[in-house]
């Protein structure tokens, strides 16, 4: 099969998946691929097509599918299950591995309208995308150059503080996006990213040495990567930062 049949057969899948999820009832929202490329224009093919859903959303939706004779599976309890049709399926996603970045109505409040196929959807504003790809920093995958793209295309009407605010617990990961924004884009970031925002960082950062070290040996790097820090946990007694559950 030539990939222009490959592409071709996608998107008929999409289409129809899309199709049921409508007629499902249940709300959801487009992200992955297909919202990098409304929010930059950067076009990917994929095999998968990535759809977001609260929690307590995805277990009615898996059983709509099965109804309709798909193969389903709940692939991690703790935030994504899959519909298949052959070669292709689809990721229902209702939060990240580490239960950081849970689905919730805030989210479908802030979603933009778009169509794929002339199939109206919503799809995840780049505030919540940025966020959640704040923590794809493993070896196999790495999301800094999606975030860099959705910063130079969207920033300007960007709300900052909406971002800041999803990132303010782990609000180095912030910086460091910033940073590397800066390093990428040397002639850009000074009318895209807030100034307030850089200088608030620069001084928690500055701050830290102020204070006493962490009685605890820590390590947080199992949020950006859950397998490249096993060594820190098992090993070196390192402790891992509390994660919550649903």
């Amino acid at each position: 099969m030539t990939s222009e049949e490959d592409l071709k057969e996608a998107i008929a899948f999409y289409r129809e998946a899309l199709q049921l999820l409508n007629e499902c009832g249940e709300a959801y929202l487009l992200g992955g691929a297909f919202a990098i490329r409304h929010h930059t224009g950067i076009f990917r093919n994929t095999k998968d097509l990535d759809v977001f859903c609260k929690p307590s959303q995805y277990t009615r939706i898996l059983k709509f599918f099965a109804d309709k004779g798909y193969r389903v599976e709940l692939t991690d309890s703790r935030w994504l299950a899959k519909v298949y049709k052959d070669d292709y399926f689809i990721d229902v996603i209702f939060n990240s591995v580490s239960n950081i970045c849970t689905v919730d109505d805030s989210w479908y409040q802030h979603a933009v309208n778009a169509n794929y196929e002339d199939i109206p959807v919503k799809i995840i504003a780049p505030e919540e995308l940025v966020w959640c790809k704040s923590y794809v920093q493993n070896r196999e995958r790495y999301d800094g150059a999606d975030v860099n793209h959705l910063l130079l295309r969207c920033g300007k009407e960007m709300d900052w503080k909406r971002l800041f605010a999803r990132l303010d617990q782990h609000w180095h990961l912030l910086l460091d996006k910033l940073i590397l924004f800066q390093f990428t884009y040397p002639g850009d970031y000074r009318d895209i990213i807030p100034q307030w925002l850089f200088d608030e960082l620069i001084k928690r950062a500055q701050e830290q040495y102020a204070i006493p070290a962490s009685t605890e040996k820590v390590c947080l790097g199992p949020l950006i990567d859950n397998t490249q820090y096993r060594t820190d946990v098992v090993e070196w007694n390192y402790k891992v930062f509390t994660i919550k559950t649903i």
